[in-house]
């Protein structure tokens, strides 16, 4: 049977010396692949403490990568030690109108300044056609 973790325990084991991970509730000790990981140990220190398996999956590993897991696996995290997401929600802020312009006007405008923009066109060439002749 694996040895059960708390995320506390995990959280101690959180330097090059001594690095630990959390990914899809099993714990790793990952120490002595710091120097081997291709992204640098920088990568793997900075996801102590946690869960790293959204870490660990946006990156895409390889197969390979994912078997060489089994030979660091040292037990399982108990999973009610490890704290649930909290989807993030804006503040609920009343819709802003910086100008003050009521929409009904801006409709409005949306329609007329065309037809204006036409007639004139229109009244001009009217006007130049007659001058010509």
């Amino acid at each position: 049977m694996a040895k059960l973790y708390t995320l506390a325990e995990v959280s101690q084991h959180n330097s090059a010396k001594d690095c630990w991970l959390v990914i899809s509730g099993k714990v790793y000790d990952v120490t002595k692949f710091l120097d081997d990981h291709p992204g640098g140990d920088e990568v793997l220190i900075s996801s102590t403490g946690k869960d790293a398996t959204d870490d660990f999956e946006d990156v895409g590993h390889s197969s390979s990568a994912r078997a060489m897991l089994d030979e660091y696996y040292v037990g399982d995290i108990d999973s009610a030690t490890i704290p649930t997401k909290t989807k993030y929600a804006p503040p609920k802020q009343p819709q802003y109108n910086q100008d003050k312009t009521s929409e009904f006007v801006i409709k409005l405008l949306q329609f007329l300044v065309p037809l204006i923009i036409l007639g004139v066109a229109f009244g001009i060439r009217f006007y130049t056609k007659q001058s010509a002749a």
